[in-house]
């Protein structure tokens, strides 16, 4: 019988406190609408989170595809020994030989680039070089991506090895 009136308690118990936390009022007097103005019958829309846009990073939207009508370079002419383990090795040539695309990878605040660092009649030097922006308290994501980068030659690549480096600026 005791446990009736327990369960009982705790119920009403519950019941109150489920009441209470459902209501958004700003503590004014019983009865008065939050903020303690007329009463209006129209819908309230929530209000939208503030949201802070990050600042633009140099070089605007980023390609994370190749465009369309490239060639991707055989395996057996890329030269990517000089770059890490886990980094792409993904390079396309434009239909006239002369554009190079390179998959780079870039993560948080760095932003990728290619450079030509070297080119002669039997290999193109090309250098994947991830900058860091050195903004003083700027968060930066945990993230990865892989952008498409560029470089134009002097001359078509034809047969000539592409060799991949990669280094690190601003950090």
């Amino acid at each position: 019988m005791r446990w009736r009136a327990t369960t009982c308690g705790l119920g009403l118990v519950l019941l109150v406190a489920a009441a209470c936390g459902g209501q958004t009022g700003t503590g004014g007097p019983a009865g008065s609408p939050p903020g303690g103005g007329a009463t209006s019958t129209a819908p309230v829309a929530p209000s939208a989170p503030a949201t802070r846009v990050p600042p633009a990073l140099p070089g605007g939207p980023r390609e994370m595809q190749p465009p369309a009508g490239v060639t991707p370079v055989p395996a057996g002419r890329v030269d990517a020994s000089a770059l890490p383990a886990d980094f792409p090795r993904e390079v396309y040539v434009s239909a006239d030989g002369r554009q190079l695309f390179v998959r780079a990878e870039e993560g948080g605040c760095g932003r990728a680039a290619a450079e030509l660092t070297g080119q002669d009649a039997q290999r193109v030097v090309v250098t994947l070089v991830e900058s860091k922006s050195n903004l003083a308290g700027q968060m930066c994501t945990m993230d990865l991506r892989y952008p498409v980068v560029s470089v134009t030659l002097s001359a078509p690549l034809n047969e000539r090895t592409v060799v991949l480096k990669s280094a690190k600026r601003g950090y």
